[in-house]
Order: C-alpha cells, then sequence, then structure tokens
C-alpha cells in the first residue's frame, strides 16, 4: 500500500520478521538475529530510521565477511559483588545484553546499585533500546557506547571520539517507561550527514567542520572532515565521559581503533557499552515516585512541553522507502 511516492506502509511484524530471516541467511543463529531483529522493529516504531532498516544490509554483509560473529555465545560473569560482565565475542551487542540482563536484574535486587559492562561488542546502534529495557523491569538505566572516531576537539580537526551517545530510562510506579533519553554527544548523528548528502541537500552550521577545521554547510565536506560536539566543550567532556567507561572500563577499543561501522570488510568492532543500574527506591523509598510525580505534572502543565520519551503513540506500521524494503526483502531470499 502506497502512501506517497517512492514510500510504503509495513507492518512491524513484518519488518521483524523480515530482518529475523536477512540475518539467519546471512549466518546469524536463530536466537541472535531475534534480538536484533527485535532493535530493528523497536527503532522503526520510534522513527529512529538510523537505528533500523538502515543498518540492515551492513549487519548482512558483516555476518558473510565475519566482521561480526552471528554464532558466538556471549560469555557472562560476574567480577565484583554488584559488577555483572559480558563477553560479546565480537558478536551483536542485542545478543550480548540479553545474555547478561538477567543477572543484573538479579543481583541489583540485592545490592540496591549495579554495573553492566559489554564488551567486545558491534555497534549497539539506539542505546535507548537498553536502557528501556532496563526502565521496564522497574529501574534506572544509564548507558554509554562509543563509536568510530567522527567528532574532533573543540578548536582540532582530527576526529578523536566517537558519536558517543548517553541514555537513561526512567521507570514509572504503575509500570513501563516514565521518560527517557537517547542522544549522540556529538551535534548530529553521522548518519544525517550521509543522508544529506545522498540527498543533495545541506546541513546547518554547528553540525561539522571540514579538514581544516572550518565550519561547513557542505555534507561532502562535513565527510573529509569531522562532526563537532553539541554544545561545544559541555558535549564534548560528555563525548569523553563515554569514550572513557566504553571503551576503557570495558577493555573494548578506543574510537581511534575502529574503522566505519558500515563497512563490510576489517577488523570487528569491538566496542563496548556500559550501564549503571538503579533501584529507585533504594535510598529515598515512596520519596522517589513522588519527586518524579512532581517534575512530571509541573512539565505536562505547560501546553507544548512533555518529558522527552513520554507520551509515545502505540503503532503497528510504519511508512518506509520502497526501496528500501526491496532491498530487505532480497536479503531475506538470497545470501
Amino acid at each position: 500500500m502506497n502512501s506517497s511516492a517512492g514510500t510504503i506502509i509495513v507492518s512491524l511484524d513484518d519488518i521483524e520478521n523480515t530482518s529475523h530471516a536477512c540475518l539467519v541467511n546471512h549466518g546469524a543463529a536463530d536466537w541472535v538475529a531475534r534480538e536484533v531483529a527485535l532493535a530493528i522493529r523497536a527503532a522503526e516504531a520510534n522513527g529512529n530510521l538510523i537505528c533500523g532498516l538502515y543498518y540492515l544490509e551492513s549487519y548482512c554483509k558483516q555476518l558473510v565477511t565475519g566482521r561480526v560473529n552471528g554464532q558466538i555465545e556471549p560469555v557472562v560473569s560476574t567480577p565484583r559483588t554488584a559488577s555483572v560482565q559480558v563477553d560479546a565475542g565480537f558478536g551483536f551487542a542485542q545478543a550480548a545484553f540479553a545474555r547478561g540482563l538477567p543477572q543484573t536484574l538479579e543481583t541489583v535486587k540485592h545490592t540496591g546499585t549495579c554495573s553492566l559492562a559489554v564488551g567486545h561488542a558491534h555497534t549497539c546502534t539506539s542505546l535507548g533500546y537498553f536502557t528501556e529495557q532496563i526502565a521496564n523491569a522497574g529501574l534506572i538505566g544509564i548507558g554509554f557506547t562509543n563509536a568510530s572516531a567522527v567528532v574532533s576537539p573543540p578548536g582540532g580537526n582530527k576526529a578523536v571520539i566517537g558519536t558517543n551517545p548517553i541514555a537513561m530510562s526512567i521507570p514509572s510506579r504503575d509500570g513501563g517507561v516514565a521518560f527517557q533519553f537517547d542522544q549522540s554527544t556529538s551535534a548530529v548523528a553521522l548518519g544525517k550527514i550521509t543522508m544529506a548528502k545522498a540527498a543533495g541537500e545541506s546541513i546547518p552550521l554547528g553540525w561539522a567542520v571540514d579538514a581544516d577545521g572550518q565550519p561547513t554547510t557542505d555534507p561532502a565536506d562535513a565527510l573529509q572532515g569531522s562532526l563537532v560536539s553539541t554544545g561545544g566543550y559541555k558535549g564534548y567532556g560528555f563525548g569523553l565521559m563515554a569514550e572513557v567507561l566504553a571503551a576503557a572500563v570495558t577493555g573494548s577499543v578506543n574510537s581511534l581503533d575502529v574503522a566505519g561501522l558500515k563497512l563490510p570488510e576489517g577488523k570487528p568492532h569491538d566496542l563496548g557499552q556500559f550501564y549503571f543500574i538503579v533501584d529507585p527506591t533504594t535510598f529515598s523509598g515512596d520519596a522517589f515516585w513522588e519527586r518524579i510525580g512532581r517534575l512530571s505534572g509541573a512539565i505536562d502543565a505547560q501546553p507544548g512541553a512533555r518529558l522527552p520519551g513520554s507520551q509515545r503513540s502505540t503503532v503497528t506500521n510504519v511508512e518506509i522507502a520502497a526501496e528500501l524494503w526491496a532491498l530487505t526483502r532480497s536479503l531475506a531470499d538470497s545470501a
């Protein structure tokens, strides 16, 4: 069913099932493919196009070349009382997180707070997808990850860190998520630059600099240069924080040492994700819910204002590019 020129309406069930078929067809284990397909489904449902089907072709190519291991069984360990570690074995982050989450939830029952370190993983794309699962379990989830270097330091012109997202999801007293945010510490995601170039569009000033470190509105020059941090030095600081936690703490690689995330061949991503998990009532009891309610009420009282990630509508069908869906279907039919 066409909704406009060049687009098509597809059900989320079809997106999930077809993505699963694509991944299995190119070498992923059934359970691994299911975890990745669920993440693709969630990204498309939330309109997070850069983290959905946009990545599927690269996943399939990287499965074939071995850049990502679709058959590995992640190894879960507890190096200390309130610490859970998952070695992803150069496999998908979604699968590694799925294996580590049950132990994490069990641990936090006794400790009140817990850290979860996922190391040696493929890119996790949407970090909020993972912290949302933590919030759905009634806990606060705060996550950090790094990516291939595309962001230069303020005043510089050489990329040293990735878009390095930070995400936080807060549970609702009645279940589900009260609010959440998932944002890169760069001014924009790299995918928006590549999409602007493909569409022949310019980009706003403040997104990137060229190879000489000069601000640019030309996406081609931006891709030859580097992105900048959101908010200048302030965003750069958060990007560095994500780099330390995701790379150094988990024992994964620095952003400097990761080739382009969508390149079909090369070394595995070997990226890290780090999560803080907090039982929100450990210290304040029901006062936690009262404070969240006070905050939410004050924001909801303002017309047009809302907490991030709240008031989401449930959808069963989404509009996507017909060309992208045709590619997806072809990946499901051929290896």
